[in-house]
């Protein structure tokens, strides 16, 4: 019994690794990309020890992930991780900039370490993020 498990495990293995590094390859690329286009520098206010930074980062980073994980359980192929990993990252983008529109220089706020702001812009990212995974499960 064991080595039939075994057998169809190693058998899986090169779909299993290329799934999963097509969504960490995913993930990083949307990270930076999320880095690139948010107007305070999450790296640099993170170094400094910016807690309001580095939680609102991590709400980005699972916020990306949670919608790659959802996809990666109900994947037929790497294009469709593909496809929904960018929908994901365009929503993380356009909820970091509808609440920053609506909260007024939210960037600014986090740079000082503001901890409303991050919980805040946190919490909706990690919603939002719910939300886009249970549409991309159907």
């Amino acid at each position: 019994m064991f080595e039939v498990i075994f057998a169809s495990a190693i058998n899986a293995l090169p779909v299993f690794l290329l799934h999963v590094g097509t969504a960490l390859a995913i993930l990083v690329l949307g990270v930076l990309i999320y880095i690139w286009f948010t107007p305070h520098h999450e790296a640099r206010l993170i170094r400094e020890g910016n807690v309001a930074a580095a939680s609102s980062f991590g709400a980005a980073v699972v916020g990306l992930a949670l919608p790659l994980a959802i996809c990666m359980a109900r994947s037929v192929n790497v294009a469709d991780i593909v496809i929904w990993g960018v929908v994901a990252l365009v929503v993380q983008l356009a909820t970091f900039f509808i609440m920053n529109f609506v909260f007024k220089d939210l960037s600014r706020r986090i740079e000082s370490g503001d901890m409303a702001a991050a919980v805040a812009l946190g919490s909706t990212k990690l919603g939002v993020a719910a939300i886009n995974a249970a549409a991309i499960a159907g």
